[in-house]
């Protein structure tokens, strides 16, 4: 939801899905080209030592992060630059992981306040609310109005992250199936989840395009050949996981139209866009069917080779109840993978499936309302308040989304530093300043950029509303957890995501100890 649609602002309508402008995983297939590499050559460097000396990546290390019985390394703090916001002079061959020293000094709450206060001020219209912590104490460090409820744009997909982690698991992958029918020239193609399929070979290094049709309909056709099917085949669809309605009513007809989102199905290419970098522009309205579709297409090819033709035209049926006899499958990406590919992107529709698929683990009904309720009953568990919550969706395209910036920092806590040690799976997912993702254009000029490679935080963006949730290592070595959210912006005024961005970098510069 990146950018602003001038053509809808008056009516407060949301805006476009935030578009990644940098991705340096190879596992993101089709995204655009890297924009002034060697501008942020400084950059990429800085955030090689903080990955090395600050934030912990990986299930292994975060635990030990702030585990109690860290035995830590002291560090002389200092007021402006400590040495691992320093570019290197050369890049060490030793291995360097450590965790953070628990013994740094918290920020003092006076002098956070007061150059937040500075910082996060509106452009025009609405006002902003906000709340940082110190993510291993919890201590709070900054509350302007946390507790008051706001539209958060996108910070909803942090929700949905960490209900699915939890509902799910990090290591999950869901199958996409092809079942013998009811007649031997019956075959069921079954939905199990996995909408970042890709039409050709599948790529089991990549994460959209994980599983391939045209590999599933190679393996579909040798299966029908070992029995002797000569065809005509007929392809049926089984997508009745999903249930309620496909579009959500909470959704504007005009954000669909524009391509923000689209009817959700268990089953789908390119998480249901008409290419794997397409980010804008329409969407199939019926991605399951899209999808069965360009499957069937596939085994007609392979099958000519395989002595049996196949009809094509689709139907939608149930799979056949009891025993299923299974001719062929494939596996997506696993969960953390894809919830990584989500939060980075700002994919609303791979959110609004992890949320379905977060309620069928969870024993509820694969629907928006059952997941939202899956959502909201995983945040209670995890001990995070949610009785004055209201979640319409779990993208966060509705409007009338209703959430706190102090939940959103208490979500932000969860994974970075809580006992679930599930939620660690989340933290590659968080876009990063100047480098990746939804922040991949910001944190360029000189009042934002002492925050690029540092700061990382989902971010939001609808006509009115901007949010922006995450972590930062300060300059004292201590870890700091915060929301910001504005509500009642005026459309289009580019001071506000720089009001965002400011108050980060202040956060990340902050010698705030008083040492």
């Amino acid at each position: 939801m990146k950018g602003v649609d001038q053509a809808r602002a008056a009516k407060q309508a949301p805006e476009q899905q935030e578009t990644p402008v940098l991705r340096p995983r190879k596992s993101r297939p089709g995204k655009p080209a890297r924009k002034g590499f060697v501008r942020f050559l400084p950059v990429i460097f800085l955030t090689l030592v903080m990955a090395a000396l600050a934030v912990p990546m990986g299930l292994g290390v975060a635990p030990g992060f702030f585990g109690p019985t860290f035995l830590g390394t002291a560090r002389t703090p200092t007021p402006k630059a400590p040495a691992w916001q320093q570019i290197p002079n050369e890049l060490s061959r030793a291995q360097v992981v450590a965790p953070l020293d628990p013994s740094a000094p918290v920020p003092l709450p006076a002098d956070v306040t007061r150059q937040l206060n500075a910082t996060l001020t509106p452009d025009g219209g609405g006002d902003f609310t906000g709340v940082v912590q110190d993510a291993l104490t919890g201590l709070p460090l900054y509350d302007r109005d946390g507790a008051k409820n706001r539209v958060p744009a996108s910070n909803m997909k942090l929700l949905t992250a960490v209900a699915a982690l939890r509902a799910i698991g990090p290591e999950t992958r869901f199958s996409t199936r092809v079942l013998a029918g009811p007649s031997a020239s019956t075959i069921v193609l079954s939905a199990g989840g996995d909408v970042l399929l890709g039409a050709g070979q599948s790529q089991p290094g990549e994460v959209m395009g994980h599983t391939g049709l045209e590999t599933l309909a190679a393996d579909t056709a040798k299966a029908l050949k070992d029995r002797g099917v000569t065809g005509p085949v007929t392809v049926q669809l089984d997508d009745a996981i999903f249930s309620g309605p496909a579009l959500n009513p909470a959704w504007s007809l005009d954000d669909v139209a524009a391509g923000e989102t689209a009817p959700v199905f268990p089953l789908a290419l390119n998480s249901a866009r008409s290419s794997p970098g397409a980010t804008t522009g329409p969407r199939p309205q019926d991605a399951a069917l899209t999808a069965a579709e360009a499957f069937a297409s596939k085994l007609q090819a392979a099958g000519a080779a395989a002595g049996f033709t196949v009809s094509p035209d689709v139907e939608r049926a149930k799979a056949p109840a009891g025993k299923q006899d299974v001719l062929a499958s494939a596996e997506s990406a696993t969960a953390r993978e894809q919830i990584d590919l989500m939060l980075e992107t700002s994919d609303n529709y791979l959110a609004e499936t992890f949320g379905r698929m977060a309620a069928l683990s969870s024993g509820k009904p694969g629907s928006n309302d059952g997941a939202t309720a899956a959502v909201s009953a995983q945040l209670a568990d995890l001990g995070i308040a949610t009785d004055s919550m209201h979640l319409a969706d779990v993208s966060g395209l509705a409007l009338a989304n209703q959430v706190s910036a102090r939940q959103f920092a208490d979500v932000v806590r969860a994974i970075t530093s809580g006992p679930d040690t599930r939620l660690r799976a989340a933290l590659a997912g968080f876009p990063v300043a100047g480098l990746t993702g939804t922040l991949g254009d910001r944190y360029g000029d000189a009042s934002t950029s002492q925050g690029a490679g540092l700061v990382r935080a989902k971010t939001g963006t609808l006509n009115s509303v901007i949010a922006l949730s995450g972590y930062v290592v300060d300059a004292d070595g201590r870890l700091l957890v915060f929301s910001f959210i504005g509500n009642g912006l005026t459309p289009g005024a580019a001071g506000n995501k720089v009001a965002l961005d400011r108050s980060a970098t202040a956060l990340a510069a902050c010698g705030c100890s008083g040492g």
